[in-house]
């Protein structure tokens, strides 16, 4: 049976996270969006079409006015303006007008992609998520942050578009690969990090079957994650204050993933930023060093990496100073007071964020010695 959690913009209800095992019950949720009476498009990438595109498709056609698919390349160098023009492309041709819908099916690029384009399109057009991935389900379905990625800096174009229904069929993670799906825990990770220090205990005390992909756990999992996100993205939708929080881990994580091209996931690049976020903590004395080292730990059983190989560290802060969070030239930096408690500080100087990324960064020289 499908549970459900309502997020709240500006105080109203906005769309509700729908948790379910099947795709089974998702005609009966876009019904309640009157969605027999619009034209739906979904939106996917190359990947996922091959295994739930066709499968959607079916449940769509005949209960919709018109049900249509575009199918980009999967990969995170093909969420670009270039892309989001196909799909601007293919909607006018096949007759899409404002009052019509967008479904995005896929993972972090599909939703993010997606929901630019339902921002955009003729000056805003509804969509709804339907995430595949664990990293679209604990993260970037939820709370209306859209964008894309430009020449190479992340998510540097985007919106501020809330979905009108966000469905995970949580069974969809058995489909992924362990690379993936492990990236995508490094947002769960985080949720608990920066607001939930007893949902972080729990992960560790469920590590076995959060490996094991056991379904009753996933789900008490994505629940408590999303009751984090909803939680912070309720009190600030628009990121005017706390939201900022959520970005613990993603200012040098976003610089390594931008400096490695693309070839370190998301999560991974999340979980190193998390490790260089703690070390600061640590040395500015927010963080114990035993609280630093059983951060940075936490991760491996997790299979996450806590190093990365020969990243050139000045190159990596000037990426740093690149990033979307800079205010008047200062970086907004999240910190950890303690676990389940962050901050956001502003005074955190380039030694300290050179010593971080030293910090994880692993050289041949350090295998010799």
């Amino acid at each position: 049976m499908a549970q459900r959690l309502p997020v709240l913009y500006e105080k109203k209800p906005c769309y509700d996270i729908v948790f379910t095992q099947s795709f089974d019950g998702l005609w009966e949720e876009l019904a309640e969006l009157s969605a027999e009476q619009k034209r739906i498009c979904i939106v996917t990438d190359s990947t996922v079409d091959g295994i739930y595109g066709e499968e959607i498709l079916k449940i769509l056609e005949g209960k919709c006015l018109k049900a249509a698919k575009y199918v980009f390349p999967a990969g995170e160098e093909n969420k670009t303006l270039d892309t989001v023009r196909g799909v601007y492309k293919f909607l006018i041709e096949e007759g899409f007008d404002r009052k019509d819908m967008l479904l995005a099916l896929g993972g972090g690029v599909v939703g993010d992609l997606t929901g630019y384009v339902a921002a955009t399109y003729l000056r805003g057009i509804d969509y709804v998520q339907v995430p595949t991935t664990l990293l679209s389900q604990t993260d970037s379905s939820i709370g209306g942050k859209t964008g894309v990625d430009f020449d190479g800096y992340k998510n540097m174009v985007g919106a501020f578009k809330m979905p009108k229904l966000v469905y995970m069929n949580i069974s969809a993670l058995k489909t992924l690969d362990d690379r993936q799906y492990f990236s995508g825990f490094a947002e769960v990770m985080k949720h608990g990090l920066i607001k939930d220090a007893a949902f972080y205990e729990w992960l560790i005390e469920k590590m076995y079957e959060i490996c094991e992909r056991d379904p009753d756990t996933l789900e008490e999992m994505l629940m408590r994650s999303c009751a984090v996100k909803k939680l912070v993205v309720e009190k600030d939708p628009t990121e005017q204050g706390d939201r900022a929080l959520l970005n613990l881990g993603h200012t040098i994580g976003h610089a390594i993933e931008k400096y490695k091209n693309f070839t370190l996931y998301h999560g991974e690049c999340v979980a190193l930023g998390i490790v260089a976020a703690a070390f600061i903590s640590w040395k500015k004395e927010l963080l114990t060093m035993e609280e630093y080292y059983e951060i940075r730990d936490m991760f491996v059983p997790f299979y996450l990496p806590i190093s990365v190989d020969d990243i050139d560290p000045q190159k990596i802060l000037r990426l740093t100073k690149s990033d979307k969070k800079m205010e008047a030239n200062t970086i907004k930096f999240v910190l950890l007071k303690k676990i389940g408690k962050a901050v956001i500080d502003r005074t955190v100087t380039d030694e300290e964020i050179l010593a971080a990324i030293n910090e994880i960064n692993f050289s041949e020289e350090d295998a010799h010695e």
